[in-house]
């Protein structure tokens, strides 16, 4: 009973997770991006990331964010600050429609491990109380 409590639990987490990730893509999705011919290292751009959901050996689930590639997009916007002399600039590669399904997946997983905990804890309190 204890491993399904784990991996509803794991499945809780890592769809919190995957909702957060994609709330926060969605927030900066107009932040300046990475620019390909750009330094090495540009503070301020914003890269995008993506969550998969990675088996544990328990019997669970473990998000793991990842960077999306490529992490921008060139887009020709010649009002953007950042945008070069042929008013180009680099936004992150984050695509709106995506991302809102993503979230409705979350919404719907984090829904079903929740409604799993529920079930598993009504069948715990009916074997304590055939037990009794």
């Amino acid at each position: 009973m204890i491993a399904g409590f784990s991996a509803s639990l794991s499945g809780l987490m890592a769809q919190s997770k995957r909702l957060a990730v994609s709330a926060d893509n969605i927030a900066n999705m107009r932040s300046r991006g990475l620019r390909e011919d750009g330094p090495a290292e540009q503070p301020g751009a914003y890269v995008p990331k993506r969550v998969d959901d990675v088996t544990t050996a328990g019997g669970g689930v473990r998000a793991e964010v990842r960077p999306v590639d490529p992490p921008s997009v060139e887009v020709y916007a010649p009002s953007r600050p950042d945008a070069d002399a042929n008013g180009v600039a680099a936004v992150p590669n984050v695509n709106l429609a995506e991302e809102l399904v993503t979230q409705i997946q979350a919404q719907r997983a984090y829904e079903a491990n929740a409604a799993a905990i529920r079930t598993q804890d009504e069948l715990t309190d009916s074997l304590l109380d055939i037990k009794s």
